[in-house]
């Protein structure tokens, strides 16, 4: 009896052992299963998350283009007399303008300084001068001033045609005349190659639009790239709009300059019209037979070049020496390319036809 109890507890040894070899095995065999179906089969967050590549992004260097920079940003006083009710006293307002030459000479705005009796220019660091007026171009809200001084800081002139759209850019100036130097505020590049109205009704072509802060006073201080090239010269705010302001690009400037240190003045040529720009809305309103180009609004004077040459207030000028014309700024920018003395084709369309004269391009008074 005992022996057959042992016997019968040593088979279901065997038994169970046998039970747990054969499962052990089909849970190995399961596994690579498993295993290779996720592998088959990624997860959906795998698929759907892309992999980017590091970007490494700095801030603008503020800093040190200020240091560099705001030595060269003078304060300009300017006192101009006012008349009024037969009585005629004197004025004081406050601009800014940038030391762009080391023997004193200083870019900054025409309307700063026009009419201006007196010039008291100050540097940040403290000393102060009496400014002259070198030349004005009333078409461009620029001048020149200069200065009598030693050891002047000067700032670079960069290239306006390199700027983009977003790039960082640096406004510096002397807005409400506050004391302590030199205010600098930033923004971004909007827009280049706008054309902008000034108060006075000349219009402003090849501007800088910013968002850096613009403010009374501002007028005349460099638009600075992170480089700490002058780009621009600040001169207009647009005053229904929120942070939208726009200098004056230093490209535009630069021919400037070499006229006015050369001659004194900014010899230009014109052909003695007030434009507005054909399109299909004015073209309804005054009953053009074209929709594009540049229509004639006023002739003056009444003996200048477009005048002698027949040409009529309501003509639209279609082409300029050779060149089709498509918009007044277009027209203004073809009369440039010349020089005063210049004969040129001009075709445009009264009412419904189309005629040619040569003009003769004349010096466009100051």
């Amino acid at each position: 009896m005992r022996k057959n109890l042992i016997i019968y507890i040593i088979l279901l040894a065997i038994v169970f052992s046998l039970i747990g070899a054969a499962c052990k095995t089909s849970t190995q065999a399961g596994t690579p299963t498993a295993t290779a179906t996720a592998v088959a089969q990624p997860s959906p967050t795998a698929v759907s998350t892309p992999v980017r590549t590091p970007v490494t992004s700095t801030l603008p260097d503020i800093v040190d283009v200020a240091a560099v920079v705001r030595p060269a940003v003078v304060s300009i006083v300017f006192e101009v007399t006012v008349q009024s009710f037969f009585q005629s006293f004197p004025q004081e307002g406050v601009g800014s303008g940038v030391i762009f030459d080391a023997r004193g000479y200083i870019l900054t705005n025409n309307h700063v300084v026009e009419g201006a009796s007196k010039i008291t220019v100050t540097l940040p660091d403290g000393r102060a001068f009496d400014g002259t007026v070198v030349g004005r171009d009333p078409d461009t809200d620029l001048a020149v001033v200069k200065i009598a001084g030693d050891n002047l800081p000067v700032a670079r002139l960069g290239d306006s045609a390199k700027l983009r759209i977003g790039e960082w850019v640096i406004a510096i100036g002397n807005p409400l005349a506050l004391e302590g130097g030199p205010t600098v505020t930033v923004g971004v590049v909007g827009a280049v190659g706008r054309s902008v109205e000034e108060e006075n009704g000349a219009t402003l072509d090849d501007v800088i639009q910013t968002d850096a802060a613009i403010n009374p006073g501002n007028s005349g201080g460099p638009l600075v790239n992170l480089a700490g090239e002058v780009v621009g010269i600040n001169t207009v705010v647009a005053a229904e709009a929120q942070n939208i302001g726009f200098a004056v690009s230093v490209n535009t400037a630069k021919p400037v300059i070499e006229s006015i240190l050369a001659q004194g003045k900014v010899i230009r040529p014109y052909i003695g019209v007030t434009l507005l720009p054909v399109t299909a809305a004015v073209a309804s309103r005054y009953g053009l037979s074209v929709n594009q180009g540049a229509l004639i609004t006023q002739i003056t004077p009444r003996d200048g070049p477009a005048a002698q040459a027949g040409l009529r207030a309501g003509d639209v000028i279609t082409r300029f020496d050779g060149i089709q014309i498509t918009s007044d700024s277009q027209l203004k920018k073809a009369i440039q390319q010349h020089k005063v003395g210049d004969k040129v084709q001009v075709t445009f369309v009264r009412g419904t036809q189309e005629s040619t004269v040569s003009i003769t391009l004349a010096e466009k008074p100051v």
